[in-house]
C-alpha cells in the first residue's frame, strides 16, 4: 500500500528511514510486506514520497504501546484502515503539519486542513472538543535513540520542502543540500572554506547542516 500522488520528494530507503526516524530493517519489511509500499517507485532502487514519511511515522506510533492513553498497539487490520485514509489525502499531506491523536473513545483521529477525521472505525468525520496526540512533521521520538528531524524545519536555518531538491534538507533560501555541506566538511574543509564557495551561506548554515546529517547517520544505526 502507498500513497496515489507522490508529493515532490524521492528518498531512498536509507534517507527515507533517517529522515522518518525508524530503522532501515522495519522500513524494508513493511515494504515486502505490504504493510506501506513506497510510492515514488517500488522497482529495483525503491523510492520514497515525502508523504510516505508521514506514513511511517504514523504506522510507527500505532504499533507502539501507549501507556499514557490507556490503549494497547494497534492491529495491523486498523492500520491498513488509517493507512486507505492517508492515501486519500494525496498531496494534502505536504501542506501542513499533520496531527494525530486518540479521542476519549479510544478511536483515532487526523487532523488536516481543518478537518477531523476519524479514519479508525466507521470512518466517519467529527469534530472534537477534546484530543490527545502528537505532529506526525515535529520531531519524532523513534527506538533506540533514533531522533526523526522535525519534516518542515529540521534546523532553524535549514528547511525541508517535499517540491525542491527532491525534498532533501537544503539551507532556508538556497538550493544547497545539507549532504554537500557535511560531504565537504568531512572530506577536511574548514567552515571558512566551504563560506568561500559559498558566499551566501554563514557558519551557523554549515555547523546546523552538519549536525543534521550526523543525527540523520545515527538514525540508520539504530536498531528496530
Amino acid at each position: 500500500m502507498g500513497t496515489n500522488s507522490p508529493v515532490g520528494a524521492a528518498y531512498t530507503a536509507d534517507r527515507a528511514a533517517a529522515l522518518a526516524g525508524v530503522p532501515l530493517s522495519t522500513l524494508h519489511y513493511w515494504s515486502r510486506s505490504g504493510i506501506w509500499v513506497p510510492s515514488v517507485s517500488n522497482t529495483r532502487v525503491k523510492r520514497w514520497s515525502y508523504s510516505d514519511l508521514l506514513a511511517l511515522r504514523l504506522i510507527d506510533w500505532l504499533r507502539r504501546d501507549k501507556p499514557n492513553l490507556q490503549l494497547s498497539k494497534t492491529s495491523m487490520t486498523k492500520i491498513r484502515s488509517a493507512l486507505a485514509t492517508a492515501e486519500h489525502f494525496g498531496r494534502r499531506l505536504q501542506d501542513q503539519s499533520v496531527e494525530v491523536w486518540v479521542d476519549p473513545s479510544g478511536r483515532l483521529v487526523v487532523r488536516l486542513e481543518g478537518d477531523f477525521l476519524v479514519p479508525l472505525g466507521k470512518g466517519v468525520a467529527q469534530a472534537l472538543a477534546h484530543r490527545q496526540g502528537l505532529d506526525l512533521v515535529s520531531v519524532w521520538d523513534g527506538f533506540n535513540g533514533a531522533v526523526g528531524p522535525h519534516l518542515l524545519e529540521p534546523r532553524p536555518t535549514l528547511r525541508i520542502i517535499p517540491g525542491k531538491l527532491s525534498g532533501e534538507p537544503h539551507v532556508v533560501n538556497t538550493r544547497i543540500p545539507t549532504r554537500l555541506l557535511s560531504g565537504l566538511r568531512s572530506r577536511g574543509l574548514r567552515i571558512e572554506a566551504i563560506i568561500e564557495l559559498y558566499p551566501r551561506l554563514t557558519p551557523t548554515n554549515v555547523e546546523e547542516a552538519v549536525a543534521l546529517e550526523l543525527q540523520l547517520e545515527r538514525n540508520l544505526h539504530a536498531a528496530a
